[in-house]
């Protein structure tokens, strides 16, 4: 039999005997060398009894052990041999491996209890995606099995299920409402957690939309006017209305921008029905319309409005951003006619609810009293 290694990945002992041994019997099962080194075999004292088939059936013996007892002798660091003293066939030498490194039934008993333990304290960390979880729950789940423990895919899906963050709450009960969890599979489980998974995450992009609001919940009191073009560029003319946050709140601190008097949004303000000085901008201009009020429980540049008006997210607060380009230059347009000069562009880095999340692409307007970020 034709043994060529010349494109043969041997695998190298690397101190896991676990995972060494799989990859090992399966080489060796693959070359049919698996049956020298569990069985071994028996060399007679004599072989003048031995006929000439017999003769051929131990050559073929001999041939194999020694075959095998290459790919171990290539496998095993050469360190590690020098401790061996009984290397005198694949089988000595295989069992001197087992012996030294999976240990004794004593030894192993104490393992698998160690195992156990490490899997019946395991859940899913805040944060943690599928793959990870049920990897790290595999990895102990083969390591009890490698030791003898039973431990059937059943079991295993049970335990995920059981373990899994809060967020999959949902996905838990449908799947044990609709499918057997006896029979199923952790690949079945597997694919089933990363679809579910996958919608979470899309959710969380579209949510990435901050929402600030001070200690009375109260929504960004400001006012916008004029048609939308692109995402936030006015041009047109037409009546303005306010836009809130879709929740019922106090207007007494709201300002309007056409009276300057506190309790209703310009599209309501009383003066208006006479207001016919409709402005049109020039190309490219944006147009931001905003009033200002006093927001009890936190500083002015804590605050970020959310607005569908403007084209870019806009601060005033330098110190903010992480990296910024003085170099860039640009203007936004206020309802009074004044302009407000954009001294440069950058990302600003904002801790929300423990997540790290980087607004980029943020004018820096040093004389806008307020924080936006543009929802388009």
């Amino acid at each position: 039999m034709a043994d060529d290694n010349s494109f043969l990945s041997i695998p190298k002992f690397d101190g896991d005997y676990d995972h060494w041994s799989m990859l090992m019997e399966n080489l060796l099962r693959s070359k049919e060398y698996w049956s020298v080194v569990e069985q071994g075999y028996q060399e007679p004292k004599t072989l003048e009894s031995l006929t000439g088939a017999e003769r051929r059936t131990l050559e073929e013996q001999k041939l194999k052990d020694l075959r095998a007892k290459n790919y171990l002798f290539q496998s095993i660091d050469k360190n590690i041999l020098k401790t061996i003293t009984n290397k005198a066939s694949s089988k000595d030498l295989w069992d001197s491996m087992k012996t030294k490194y999976q240990g004794n039934a004593r030894v192993q008993r104490a393992q698998l209890q160690r195992l156990r333990r490490d899997f019946e304290i395991l859940e899913m960390q805040n944060g943690e995606c599928v793959n990870d979880y049920i990897s790290r729950v595999m990895i102990i789940a083969n390591d009890m099995r490698a030791t003898g423990e039973i431990m059937d895919d059943g079991h295993i899906v049970e335990k995920i299920l059981r373990t899994l963050s809060d967020k999959y709450n949902y996905i838990v009960c449908s799947i044990k409402e609709s499918k057997d969890i006896n029979t199923m599979t952790i690949d079945e489980l597997h694919s089933s957690l990363l679809v579910h998974e996958h919608k979470i995450q899309r959710k969380e992009v579209a949510e990435q939309a901050l929402k600030v609001t001070d200690d009375n919940s109260a929504p960004p009191a400001y006012e916008q006017s004029g048609r939308g073009r692109g995402r936030g560029g006015y041009r047109g003319r037409g009546r303005g209305r306010g836009r809130g946050q879709g929740r019922a709140f106090d207007k007494s601190t709201v300002e309007c921008y056409r009276c300057h008097k506190l309790g209703h949004f310009q599209y309501e303000c009383p003066t208006y029905a006479n207001y016919t000085d409709h402005t049109e901008l020039d190309e490219g201009e944006e147009m931001l319309l905003m009033s200002y009020v006093e927001m009890q429980g936190a500083t002015q540049d804590e605050i970020w409005f959310l607005d569908s008006g403007c084209s870019n997210h806009m601060s005033g607060e330098k110190k903010w951003f992480t990296d910024l380009d003085l170099s860039f230059r640009h203007y936004v347009k206020l309802g009074n006619d004044s302009k407000l000069n954009v001294m440069g562009k950058g990302n600003i880095r904002l801790k929300i609810d423990g997540r790290v999340m980087v607004i980029t692409e943020v004018f820096y307007v040093p004389e806008l009293k307020s924080n936006l970020l543009s929802i388009g």
